[in-house]
């Protein structure tokens, strides 16, 4: 489990000090004995000039207290090094004030990107977030759940629509709520976009510039419900003018770049007039090991072959040639899963689909045919 680092907040409760970073000695109080003592909610009350209950109120709904008061709380808190505890919260609210986020690789640096955005958004409503990878395995991420669970999560985010059916149950049991992220569902709360439509609009630019012999490359389809529809969608545009994918066309790989050198040597390797002339990528890395093994192999790109890219990764626009690429905005994923999640865990109603779209950023890998 990853657990990204963040400043605690007002919203989480109260609780003892770590032993293994003591607060200084001019914090402490004695008990009668002569020994130090942590400081409790009556020693910030005393210092506040407060009750009891207001310092609580003040650190667990500070919403519901006038600033001045809570002010002074915050500062009597600080000065006595009284330090604050989600876990003494969750026991007298019922919230934990964290939520689970599970992606499928932290190997894709868009799932990075929108684990980032979502923390952020997270961080400033006043949770903290737990992360992890499931690797693409329905067990191992039944497993992370079931741990996020049993840590008191009050939501998850998940990638994609394909889950053990049980882990639902599991959450509803637990009455914690899930938005899913990446793809679109009828069934759960979900932001994302048309995989199929991306690749789809991808294709049918290569085609209007006189393509005909298309290839598309992903990565696992197992356990994945955005590869897939990411060939299809380029099968579909073909089809619509008569043209067929053939199946040494496409490609499964594993992530990466090497993957995509693997991929250039299966597409390239037969008769010229058999080749692709353009290929549509499921991310940008498997675009990037193409790129590569076709300079090792002296094959211009995109006088002799045409190559897309899926994500807009950082490195995209720096390669030279500059990788066109399907545009997937993370951080608004990440961002807009976050604000829906806080939605339905505070109990409000929200639209169950929120649609993103993709953009085709043209950039330096596209040319029409040399040679049909």
């Amino acid at each position: 489990m990853v657990k990204p680092s963040g400043p605690v907040t007002g919203t989480q409760a109260l609780s003892t000090i770590n032993p293994d970073h003591p607060l200084p000695r001019k914090n402490r109080s004695s008990n009668s004995d002569g020994r130090t003592r942590l400081p409790v909610a009556q020693d910030v009350a005393e210092l506040a000039g407060v009750s009891i209950a207001t310092v609580s109120r003040a650190l667990n709904e500070p919403e519901k207290v006038r600033p001045a008061t809570r002010e002074a709380v915050m500062k009597a808190a600080a000065e006595l090094g009284f330090v604050l505890n989600s876990a003494a919260r969750a026991l007298s609210t019922r919230r934990s004030s964290t939520v689970g986020v599970i992606v499928p690789s932290y190997g894709n640096e868009v799932f990075v990107r929108a684990l980032s955005s979502f923390q952020r958004t997270m961080r400033a409503a006043g949770y903290q977030v737990l992360a992890a990878s499931s690797e693409y395995d329905l067990a191992t991420e039944m497993q992370e759940v079931t741990f996020l669970l049993q840590r008191g999560v009050d939501g998850l985010m998940l990638v994609g629509g394909i889950h053990d059916p049980a882990l639902y149950a599991r959450a509803e049991r637990s009455q914690v709520p899930i938005i899913q992220s990446f793809s679109l569902s009828d069934r759960e709360y979900c932001v994302g976009f048309d995989n199929r439509e991306a690749t789809f609009r991808a294709a049918n630019y290569l085609l209007d510039l006189g393509h005909k012999r298309l290839a598309v490359v992903t990565g696992t389809r197992e356990n994945n419900d955005r590869a897939a529809p990411r060939a299809e969608g380029c099968a579909s545009a073909m089809a619509e003018r008569g043209l067929e994918l053939s199946p040494a066309h496409d490609l499964i790989v594993s992530s990466g770049i090497v993957a995509g050198r693997d991929a250039f040597s299966q597409l390239m390797g037969g008769p010229e007039e058999q080749r692709p002339t353009a290929i549509i990528c499921g991310t940008d890395e498997i675009a990037l090991g193409i790129m590569s093994e076709a300079s090792e192999r002296g094959i211009d790109i995109p006088r002799a072959l045409s190559v897309i890219g899926f994500n807009d990764s950082s490195f995209s626009a720096v390669l030279s040639p500059p990788l066109t690429t399907i545009r997937v905005d993370a951080d608004e994923i990440g961002k807009s899963s976050a604000l829906a999640l806080l939605n339905l865990m505070g109990a409000k109603t929200m639209v169950q689909v929120t649609r993103i779209t993709p953009e085709l950023v043209l950039r330096g890998t596209v040319a029409p045919p040399d040679k049909l």
